[in-house]
């Protein structure tokens, strides 16, 4: 039988108030920001990327931080995004350090799929641009094209993306995924809440799975107790994906259910 290897790897670092990610509850309607916030809110958390070396081509999720943070992220993020996301990119950490320490280089990708639009996912774009296709769900840029607050629109302009549409599946809480080969191996299921088109990875072989759930939730907590991040697209539409993360991480053919920003996961390799 063929096997399916994920690496799960650790772009750097993001430091946010702890509204962010598991929304606490606070009368500070912009607690999320750190606005008016003591320091002892903060955490930091990894900022995830995955490769995927399947049979049928090298697959990398995400991208991480671009290495521009380390010389002057006030300017590289801009004062908004800065306010809300402080990076941290040790040396060697960067995804296209990270690919070469693995014998790759960004032209051996042949997808490169960015599972939303948000700057700790999409700022490392341009360090992997040599990628043969670099996919996005059509429905997540549309969304972030027109919110200039959230998104840094200048991570991905300049360069080529090809969209995907959802369409009608067995998967996910809205039945609706792409199929990135057309045989069930890997599927990006449409969990929308956190993003307009927010896509989370499933990864199918020999009768079981993982699934990289992205910011649908931030750590197994979000789900084993369903609590939402403080960033919401759509509130309602959340809680239903979070509850099917949930329902998947807990079917006994589950290996591994990952959140992007989970402090207590360790890069470390899954073959199956």
């Amino acid at each position: 039988m063929v096997t399916i290897k994920i690496h799960v790897l650790h772009c750097g670092t993001v430091v946010v108030d702890s509204m962010l990610p598991f929304n606490e509850g606070s009368m500070n309607p912009l607690a999320f920001t750190g606005l008016f916030r003591s320091k002892k809110h903060r955490m930091a958390l990894p900022v995830s990327a995955y490769l995927i070396e399947h049979p049928k081509g090298l697959v990398l999720i995400d991208t991480g931080w671009h290495t521009d943070v380390r010389i002057n992220q006030f300017k590289y993020l801009g004062p908004l995004l800065y306010m809300v996301n402080k990076a941290y990119l040790p040396n060697g950490e960067a995804i296209n350090e990270q690919l070469a320490t693995l014998g790759y280089k960004p032209s051996d990708i042949d997808y490169l799929v960015l599972s939303h639009l948000d700057c700790d996912h999409v700022s490392g774009l341009k360090l992997v641009k040599d990628a043969k296709r670099i996919l996005v769900s059509k429905l997540d840029y549309q969304g972030a094209e027109i919110d200039p607050v959230r998104y840094s629109r200048t991570m991905w302009h300049g360069i080529k993306l090809d969209f995907f549409n959802f369409t009608q599946s067995s998967y996910g809480p809205y039945h609706q995924s792409y199929d990135l080969f057309g045989d069930d191996t890997l599927q990006f299921v449409y969990v929308p809440g956190h993003s307009k088109g927010l896509a989370a990875t499933l990864i199918q072989n020999n009768g079981k799975y993982v699934l990289l759930s992205s910011d649908c939730g931030y750590g197994k907590k979000s789900w084993e107790e369903m609590i939402l991040p403080g960033v919401m697209q759509n509130k309602e539409q959340l809680i239903t994906s979070l509850k099917w993360v949930k329902q998947m991480s807990e079917n006994p053919n589950c290996i591994e259910t990952l959140a992007n920003h989970d402090a207590d996961v360790k890069p470390h390799v899954i073959e199956f």
